[in-house]
């Protein structure tokens, strides 16, 4: 009896050890660290509604490098040993990184809310790429103060009395290509045909209203406000600045539609958390988030199911603004870029 009772005992002992290790070792391990390579811009408000709530759902801690997107992108490119698994960027910026194999290709049977993702945006889904999560928007802001016309169109640019009155964006910006764009359809060539040799003629013609060309918008505001300027094209997100500083100032799509920019998030090529990285992806297209985000952050939504009150939508790019608005193509522009910039600059920067 004694020798089976000693024998029960270490059986007992044996199932313990065995029993509490695993829970013990997965304890030890703590929260998976998730990268995210994203703008510096905001991060309170992005930690409050839209990090922390994925961190306490996924047993996730998450990690931030932020910089803007040419700073980013570049590291990304010199690292290999890189510790990123997803990057926001703009489409120009991300376009460059899946032309130079940094980016996974998307499965988007994986995203179940890749199929509520706005039409406009489908065909970086049909290539596979990161999808937009969201977007905005180049338009004509203007102080009809100090125009003499009403301005309905990108061709009104070319207005003789809009002579030294106009700023538009550097061709290395966001919004940058937009104006080569509209140059190109005001000549009525399709840019991808020529290059861009009608357009620069075009803007050699626009030359004489142009007082700069910008590269930062919120060096806008003060601009129009002394005067300096009185039309520019700007970004629906510049506005709120100019119109505090010239409450007269109208920001309009014009009649031929503005051009949208998407922000788009991609998964770095040979992540660790690749299930992860799809989690956090589809979570941020989500209903949820994207409801949340465009009213802390004035991110205009990607997601279908978000239903914006008219005095949200006000703000932001939304509805009939997306439908009638136009893209880029950023498969050719980033293979001409170089080029555009040399010319760009003999033209309207000397």
């Amino acid at each position: 009896m004694k020798k089976i009772a000693l024998m029960l005992v270490v059986v007992l002992v044996l199932f313990s050890v065995v029993s509490c290790g695993p829970k013990e070792e997965q304890s030890a391990e703590g929260p998976t660290e998730l990268v995210i390579s994203t703008w510096g811009y905001n991060e309170d408000i992005l930690w409050e509604d839209v990090f922390k709530p994925f961190e306490e759902e996924h047993n996730v801690k998450i990690v931030l490098e932020t910089g803007n997107n040419s700073e980013r992108l570049t590291k990304l490119k010199t690292n290999p040993n890189s510790t990123v698994d997803i990057m926001y960027l703009a489409e120009a910026f991300a376009q460059q990184g899946i032309d130079e194999g940094l980016f996974e290709e998307i499965d988007y049977s994986k995203l179940s809310n890749g199929e509520y993702i706005h039409p406009k945006a489908q065909y970086i889904v049909d290539r596979n790429s990161g999808p937009a999560y969201t977007l905005n928007r180049a338009a004509i802001c203007y102080d009809p103060n100090n125009v003499d016309i009403e301005i309905n169109s990108w061709n009104d640019l070319w207005d003789p009395s809009l002579k030294g009155k106009i700023s538009i964006p550097e061709l290395s910006t966001t919004f940058g290509p937009s104006v080569m764009y509209i140059a190109s359809n005001k000549a009525g060539v399709d840019i991808t045909t020529d290059n861009g040799e009608a357009a620069f003629n075009e803007l050699e013609a626009l030359k004489p209203n142009l007082v700069k060309t910008y590269s930062r918008s919120s060096d806008l505001a003060n601009m129009f406000s002394n005067g300096e300027i009185a039309v520019a094209v700007t970004a629906d997100f510049a506005f709120d600045r100019i119109k505090d500083a010239v409450p007269d100032a109208k920001y309009i799509d014009p009649a031929e539609g503005g051009y949208i920019n998407f922000n788009t998030i991609n998964i770095v090529k040979g992540t660790e958390n690749l299930d992860l990285a799809y989690e956090f992806i589809d979570y941020a297209l989500s209903k949820e988030v994207q409801d949340r985000t465009s009213k802390s952050l004035s991110e205009s939504p990607i997601n279908t199911q978000v239903e914006l009150s008219e005095e949200d939508a006000a703000k932001l790019t939304y509805g009939e603004n997306v439908d009638k608005g136009n893209t880029i193509d950023y498969t050719f522009v980033n293979t001409v870029m170089n080029e555009w910039i040399n010319t760009w600059n003999r033209i309207l920067n000397q």
